[in-house]
């Protein structure tokens, strides 16, 4: 007896078999490589994990970053980022004890394993150094701190980050808003020095104000308005002369 296959119509309620999902493809850039290593987010990191006072959410952000990562040996010397990373394994919190551990560990066995593999790197040129120093003496001027304290280059480094890493006009606007605010604003100099404003949080909202052209405007209205003002007290204090004919 033959036997038949009857098709009959799918119903709506019929389950019907799902088909294979889209892949995602995602585009690799050369930074994103393990090998390559960007000096200046290295010690932009760094700044980050030797500032006193930083948030826990702060410290796993940079060293998330740096698990992405494995330095040379060369740019391990050159920035001590691995002594840095060493004395964070004994932090207080142990998630972020935990993490420093485990990028010191990768790091030591990829140097004694590869020691002879060669890594890339970017550095900035000396021009783009003496230009981010001067930034850095000016906040440190403004933060009323001594010389190479931490947290005027922290700050730098964060504004040259959030500027692509170029001494663009965008960096310049932020640079003289941020010195601006920590000079004649005393309320905001006090609640970055003791940590009540974190350093992205403070860079951040003056990356918003100096990108906007009517701000930045503002800005320079209110500096010149400021300097007027300071420069009439000092004529007024003067005392007058009198000329005889």
């Amino acid at each position: 007896m033959e036997r038949f296959l009857v098709r009959r119509a799918r119903g709506p309620e019929s389950p019907r078999r799902a088909g294979p999902a889209p892949r995602a493809y995602r585009q690799v850039t050369l930074e994103s490589l393990k090998a390559v290593v960007v000096v200046e987010d290295i010690k932009r990191w760094k700044s980050m994990l030797e500032l006193p006072g930083q948030p826990k959410e702060n410290l796993i952000e940079a060293l998330e970053e740096l698990k992405k990562k494995i330095p040379s040996k060369e740019v391990l010397l050159s920035t001590k980022i691995g002594h840095t990373v060493n004395k964070m394994r004994k932090h207080s919190d142990h998630d972020v004890a935990s993490l420093a551990k485990d990028i010191y560990t990768e790091w030591r066995t990829f140097i004694r394993d590869h020691s002879n593999k060669p890594s890339i790197e970017v550095r900035s040129d000396p021009k783009t150094e003496a230009f981010r120093k001067n930034a850095r003496k000016l906040l440190w001027e403004a933060l009323d701190l001594e010389i190479d304290h931490p947290l005027a280059e922290n700050i730098e480094r964060e504004a040259f980050h959030l500027s692509s890493r170029l001494i663009s006009a965008q960096y310049r606007r932020m640079v003289r808003a941020l010195v601006f605010s920590l000079k004649h604003k005393p309320e905001i100099r006090a609640e970055v020095k003791t940590g009540v404003l974190t350093v992205p949080a403070f860079v951040q909202s003056h990356k918003n104000a100096s990108s906007h052209p009517v701000l930045h405007k503002l800005l320079l209205r209110l500096q010149q308005t400021v300097f007027l003002y300071c420069r009439s007290l000092t004529w007024g204090n003067r005392p007058a002369t009198t000329s005889t004919t």
